[in-house]
């Protein structure tokens, strides 16, 4: 099992920002690619933002511009971190945040991190 977890959600006022970590272990198979999804209570749950073993990423549309992703690799060991800083945040950004890892063919994910965006 590839450990996944997620850190620095919480509650934050309209228009201020929050940065997402998500830990990994990159033990025995190389990423290929790390992501961020959302889940609202009653909605699907939907892509945040990608980042592909080359360092392409992808960020949802309606979040560019505001929502930025990145990777780093920790210094002599193999924990991988997954970062989301999210910016000028809205109401409508509030939402059960996940880390998702693609290894070996297979999906990993995270118990999810809370982020409420309220005043």
């Amino acid at each position: 099992q590839v450990p996944v977890v997620e850190s620095g959600g919480g509650l934050v006022q309209p228009g201020g920002s929050l940065r997402l970590s998500c830990a990994t272990s990159e033990r025995g198979f190389s990423i290929y690619a790390m992501g961020w999804h959302r889940q609202v209570p009653g909605k699907q749950r939907e892509a945040v933002a990608r980042i592909e073993v080359g360092g392409a990423t992808t960020v949802a549309d309606s979040l560019k511009g505001r929502f930025t992703i990145s990777r780093e690799n920790a210094k002599n060991t193999d924990t991988v971190y997954l970062y989301l800083q999210m910016n000028n945040l809205k109401p409508e950004d509030t939402a059960l945040y996940y880390c998702v890892v693609v290894q070996h063919g297979m999906e990993y994910w995270g118990q999810g991190t809370q982020v409420t965006v309220s005043s």
